[in-house]
């Protein structure tokens, strides 16, 4: 009896797309609803959990990471230039991604079609953490949206508030930083960057 193909690794085994990085494949870890943060387990490719939500943080996107992405010392380098402080190395994992839709989707594990608009540039702990901003391709609210300026204040309100502060916990220290708040262009060379650290990462 023949074996049935094995399952892509989402990191290692998708392409981001033939016209990465202006449209690009995202694997989507997290939904909003979700009360349990799930990631990808490396060595397998299948999602695990990571841990409950301890906390009332609700992430308010889709939430997860571009394949065959790292941010390694390439994104380190671009975030030490653009933020003027030193960075000494990225965070070691692919790039996240929050898409934006007007759509319930209900579970992760998912592949869609994503376009950038911005990011965060986030430290952690001494880290690089970029996170872009994108909306999903032919969303009817988001879709019309080009750049991170251009969506509602609120919107982007939430969207650094959460990631200012789900990781805190209580009565220590927050451990993230925001150096800058950036738009399409950077969020492009950001995923560029993090597409040629990956082709450069320890094997």
């Amino acid at each position: 009896m023949a074996k049935t193909p094995s399952k892509a690794h989402p990191w290692h085994g998708i392409s981001a797309g033939e016209n990465a990085p202006e449209i690009i494949t995202a694997f989507i870890e997290i939904v909003p609803t979700d009360t349990v943060k799930y990631e990808i387990d490396k060595e397998s490719g299948y999602l695990k959990i990571d841990r409950p939500q301890q906390y009332s943080n609700i992430i308010p996107a889709l939430y997860g990471f571009i394949p065959r992405t790292f941010c390694g010392d390439g994104v380190a380098k671009l975030a030490s230039e653009r933020s003027g402080r030193f960075i000494e190395m990225g965070d070691g994992d692919p790039l996240d991604i929050c898409v934006l839709t007007e759509r319930e989707i209900t579970h992760g594990d998912i592949l869609l079609q994503a376009i950038p608009i911005g990011g965060f540039r986030l430290i952690d702990k001494g880290e690089a953490d970029d996170k872009i901003i994108a909306v999903l391709k032919g969303d009817s609210m988001y879709g019309q949206f080009d750049e991170l300026a251009d969506l509602p204040e609120a919107v982007v309100k939430r969207l650094r508030h959460y990631f200012m502060t789900y990781k805190n916990l209580p009565d220590e220290p927050a451990v993230m930083e925001l150096a800058n708040i950036y738009g399409r262009e950077e969020a492009l060379a950001v995923i560029r960057t993090s597409m040629k650290d990956y082709t450069e990462m320890p094997a």
